[in-house]
């Protein structure tokens, strides 16, 4: 599998102005609604999205250059090494590590997690190590997801094992989001979520943005258009003289609020006016006649 690096086309000593630069170039490349119908090219996007999100942040990009594809657990995998004593390791994408205090020391991803290897894509095993009366597990999910609930089957502590459960994911939750399940052994089981990048839509809290391709006439002479939200197709009416970049606010069409039932975000259509691809002979005369007049105006 690619690393960020890779898919972003850039060496691992980047600079961010590099690494800017790359991302705006791809992402043009292979937007959706430069592709229409096009799948591969959104998978593209999202790649694109997910590498940018990482390397664009100082700590996380420190994390990931560590860890590699485990750069999400960096704080659980330090807090354990340090109960287990100083050691230092190096991290690979296949999720085992290597070095520390001898030649050699090698273990499974599970056995550091405690029994969760499952949850992070390891398939690790759980060793008895007693009660643990707290206990941390790393979750993806979907911005729609996110922005409905879903549900996750986890590994919980039980005793000196583990045992799967089904936990719920409520709506509204974000990257750094901590769910909290207390447990009938006692213990309680901490959810740190994060949510993937989406090929549409950007997350600001709980605000929305989303590119919204206007037809060129409906821009300057004013329309309406479907769009395509979390929540279904709505209507959107475009106001005459809309420019490329305008914002229209769409009030309670964002994110839930997380803990706030029943309240919203917003949700901002970002006008894109788009430029005919064929013009036919009658078009181009309604152009030479603008242009005309246009330029008798100066």
């Amino acid at each position: 599998m690619a690393t960020y690096y890779e898919t972003l086309g850039v060496s691992k000593n980047a600079s961010e102005k590099d690494i800017r630069q790359a991302y705006r170039r791809l992402a043009r490349k292979h937007h959706p609604d430069l592709n229409p119908n096009d799948e591969e090219a959104e998978r593209q996007f999202k790649k694109i999205n997910e590498a940018y999100e990482v390397l664009s942040d100082a700590d996380s990009r420190q994390k990931y250059d560590r860890y590699g594809d485990m750069w999400r657990q960096a704080d659980n995998i330090e807090a354990q090494q340090s109960r287990g004593g100083p050691r230092s390791y190096t991290w690979t994408t296949g999720g085992r590590a290597t070095g520390g205090a001898g030649a050699g020391a090698e273990f499974d991803l599970g056995d550091l997690l405690g029994g969760f290897g499952d949850v992070f894509g390891g398939g690790g095993r759980a060793r008895p190590r007693g009660r643990r009366h707290r206990a941390n597990a790393a979750v993806t999910v979907s911005l729609e997801e996110a922005f409905a609930g879903t549900k996750r089957r986890v590994f919980a502590p039980d005793g000196g094992g583990s045992r799967r459960i089904e936990a719920s994911i409520p709506p509204g939750v974000d990257n750094g989001s901590v769910v909290r399940i207390s447990l009938d052994s006692g213990a309680e089981l901490y959810l740190n979520v994060t949510v993937s990048p989406h090929a549409r839509f950007r997350r600001k809290g709980s605000d929305l943005e989303v590119d919204a391709p206007v037809p060129l006439a409906d821009a300057v002479l004013g329309g309406e258009i479907d769009l395509r939200t979390l929540g279904g197709t709505l209507r959107l009416t475009i106001p005459p003289e809309s420019q490329n970049g305008q914002r229209i606010r769409l009030t309670g069409q964002g994110m839930p609020r997380l803990g706030e039932r029943g309240k919203r975000g917003d949700l901002y259509a970002i006008v894109r006016p788009q430029m005919p691809s064929k013009v036919s002979a009658e078009e181009r005369e309604v152009f030479e006649r603008l242009r005309e007049i246009q330029a008798g105006r100066g």
